[in-house]
């Protein structure tokens, strides 16, 4: 369903990027954020399910500004490559990415941003910095909590798993009380439930993430 294209920051760096287009009405554009495992597999299969639903995706290549064409699996070797290589990308790179994806959406109406892994944290940061957004989802995103408590700039949704040992309950709590005024779903689930190449993927908490995702956007894109 979808191809590669480039976005350019306006910084004038270039990145790749995944598009995909849906097959008869747009609804609105959409952003997708990756893991630290790159524009995989999983990615544009997600992708690939938004534009389903009538979205315009695009999905930044967010590590390609330290190492291009990354596409890692869910290995312990490919996690530690993952991380190595996040490591080496700053947190405003990243929104200048985001930024362009977020201009390329543009032509199909309002856009939307939702990120998974290290993208939930960036879906969130960009609710804060990044123009032009109308709603944002983070998928447990485990920065997030450590984020300055700065305004946001659009209506945001957050999934968590109670048995996500790397995002503590206090960490969501944290969040919670920082901003009072978002939606925050916690579901009897690990880190990377979402993802069907995970070991960690739970079905029927994905399913209800989906769908409550989906809602929110039909509400504000």
């Amino acid at each position: 369903m979808g191809k590669l294209i480039k976005l350019t920051a306006k910084d004038g760096v270039t990145i790749g990027a995944y598009e995909a287009v849906p097959a008869g009405e747009t609804r609105g554009g959409l952003v997708v954020l990756q893991e630290i495992f790159g524009v995989n597999r999983h990615i544009r299969n997600v992708a690939d399910d938004f534009a389903t639903q009538g979205y315009h995706v695009i999905a930044p290549a967010l590590f390609d500004r330290a190492e291009p064409d990354v596409e890692l699996g869910y290995s312990g070797e490919d996690a530690a490559r993952g991380v190595a290589i996040r490591a080496k990308v700053k947190l405003e790179q990243s929104l200048a990415d985001i930024a362009a994806a977020v201009e390329a959406a543009k032509p199909a109406g309002r856009v939307g941003i939702v990120g998974y892994c290290w993208g939930g944290t960036l879906a969130f940061a960009a609710a804060q910095h990044v123009e032009g957004l109308a709603a944002a989802v983070g998928y447990y995103g485990s920065g997030i909590a450590a984020l300055p408590p700065e305004q946001l700039r659009c209506p945001v949704m957050l999934h968590f798993g109670d048995r996500d040992k790397s995002i503590p309950l206090a960490d969501v709590e944290k969040i919670r009380r920082a901003h009072p005024d978002i939606t925050i779903h916690i579901y009897p689930a690990d880190h990377g439930f979402n993802c069907t190449d995970r070991p960690s993927y739970d079905p029927a908490s994905a399913t209800l993430a989906r769908q409550r995702t989906l809602e929110f956007f039909a509400q504000y894109i």
